[in-house]
């Protein structure tokens, strides 16, 4: 296992990509008292880790340069791959790539091909949860290592940044996973926003929607917590960016696609955030599609 400021025996983890999430997370691997270095491609972004014991690299390969565990938090898959592509001439030889970011299954198997490649312990493990779980350190995550016993060297990262860790069988059926609890979220997401819209254009004031499903048996904490952010149009502050719902709504329909099904409901909603986005909400939260559902005759 690799050694952190002198201390042999100590676990260094390598974050790369510093934005909501990877901050979080590797305030908490600092937080556990875990080596912690951090490369950003915008630097100014990592720089304030340092104030938590992080050094902050130049590069990626800088970063992996004695880490025993790389945590890929990044935007997409092929930055991923590129990043990654980056950062192999920094991967120690008993390193473990614990990649985050969400990718379709097949995507995911490609990424798993890559670290084949260079040598290295592959665990694939998107996350559950936004902003919020993320800076409290209550992330779940869902996981599939194509070596035993990365299982072991990822745990105290696991441990750090989640509560709780569904192991499955299999590189890609995490993702296939996140993706079924995704295409979820975001009905759930853009079914709030209509049934607020319909409610203002029929003379009903839409809080009142909230206070009906609340204590129901449809209640949920997301009902309560996106609703009256739609409400109060407390959207600019994003918890999950609508551009990265967009994307993941397109993997959502992608995925079903190639399985031979056609997702209406799936369908829609990707459609609704792709336009919400070219419309200028990419960075607003995913609930920003409630300004999309009140623009009269946009689809």
């Amino acid at each position: 296992m690799s050694a952190a400021n002198g201390e042999p025996g100590r676990l260094v983890v390598a974050v790369l990509g510093i934005g909501t999430m990877g901050d979080a997370m590797a305030r908490n691997i600092a937080k556990a008292g875990l080596g912690l270095q951090v490369w950003n491609r915008d630097s100014t972004a990592a720089e304030p880790l340092a104030g938590v014991g992080a050094v902050v690299c130049d590069t990626a390969a800088e970063a992996c340069r004695g880490a025993g565990v790389v945590l890929t938090v990044l935007a997409n898959e092929r930055v991923v791959a590129e990043v990654m592509d980056k950062a192999r001439d920094g991967l120690e030889r008993d390193a473990v790539w614990l990649q985050c970011c969400t990718v379709s299954p097949e995507g995911s198997g490609r990424l798993a091909e890559q670290a084949a490649g260079f040598g290295v312990a592959y665990v694939e493990a998107p996350l559950l949860g936004t902003k919020e779980p993320a800076v409290a350190g209550t992330l779940t995550v869902l996981a599939a290592a194509s070596w035993e016993g990365a299982r072991e060297r990822v745990r105290p990262v696991l441990e750090a940044v989640g509560e709780r860790t569904i192991w499955l069988e299999g590189i890609g059926r995490p993702s296939g996973l996140k993706l079924a609890y995704n295409a979820w979220v975001l009905t759930t997401v853009e079914g709030i926003a209509e049934a607020l819209t319909l409610a203002d254009a029929l003379g009903v004031d839409p809080s009142k929607v909230i206070d009906a499903i609340t204590g129901s048996a449809l209640d949920s904490a997301y009902v309560r917590s996106k609703g009256p952010r739609m409400i109060s149009d407390d959207l600019d502050a994003p918890s999950f960016p609508l551009e990265a719902a967009a994307k993941d709504a397109g993997l959502i329909v992608e995925a079903a696609r190639g399985a031979g099904l056609r997702l209406g409901i799936a369908e829609v909603v990707r459609d609704r955030l792709q336009s919400a986005a070219r419309n200028g909400l990419g960075r607003a939260d995913v609930a920003a599609t409630y300004r999309q559902s009140r623009r009269a005759g946009t689809a």
